[in-house]
């Protein structure tokens, strides 16, 4: 009988292995998203769409920044939020990102000058006299500033190398007109 059990055991395991054997089918339903289906499932669409909703939404005229940071993307996404409920939190969000290149982010965040978030950190002079606010973040640093009745908030990812990010923000900052 103990001569037996080992027989047993591969039989047992043939039998296994049979009943698992199959088939597998793959369902184009399942493939994961593509990059750019990522940002487009949580309601990024065109910067330039995002530009006019919000812009529509709130009868201003935004202007973005004709100087980019000396880095690398492969896509931009824009995305307004509207706050249906209390009318105080609506906001452009502008993102750039590198697919292959994950420190590279650079990003816009526009608010109404009314519902205008306070910031604390260093103080750095714009061209037209206003201030800028530095501040540095879990990921990503930030200048905030003012301009045009609208408040900015500008970031990079803080592990972007080779360029100083607060004298980059600052020079960002002034092509706004």
């Amino acid at each position: 009988m103990n001569k037996n059990v080992p027989f047993l055991l591969v039989l047992f395991g043939i039998l296994i292995c049979g009943l698992n054997y199959g088939t597998a089918n793959a369902n184009p339903i399942d493939t994961p998203p593509s990059f750019e289906e990522k940002f487009t499932e949580v309601g990024y669409k065109s910067v330039e769409e995002s530009v006019n909703e919000f812009a529509n939404h709130l009868k201003v005229d935004v202007k973005l920044p004709t100087i980019m940071p000396p880095i690398t993307f492969t896509h931009k996404f824009g995305r307004f939020y509207r706050d249906k409920k209390y009318s105080m939190n609506d906001s452009l969000e502008i993102i750039y990102v590198n697919k292959d290149i994950r420190n590279n982010i650079y990003k816009i965040d526009i608010r109404p000058l009314k519902n205008k978030i306070n910031f604390k950190g260093k103080e750095y002079a714009l061209k037209d006299g206003s201030k800028g606010i530095y501040f540095e973040h879990l990921y990503l640093n930030f200048l905030v500033f003012e301009k045009n009745n609208l408040q900015y908030i500008l970031g990079i990812h803080k592990n972007v190398s080779n360029i100083e990010i607060p004298e980059t923000l600052v020079r960002i900052a002034n092509s706004i007109e």
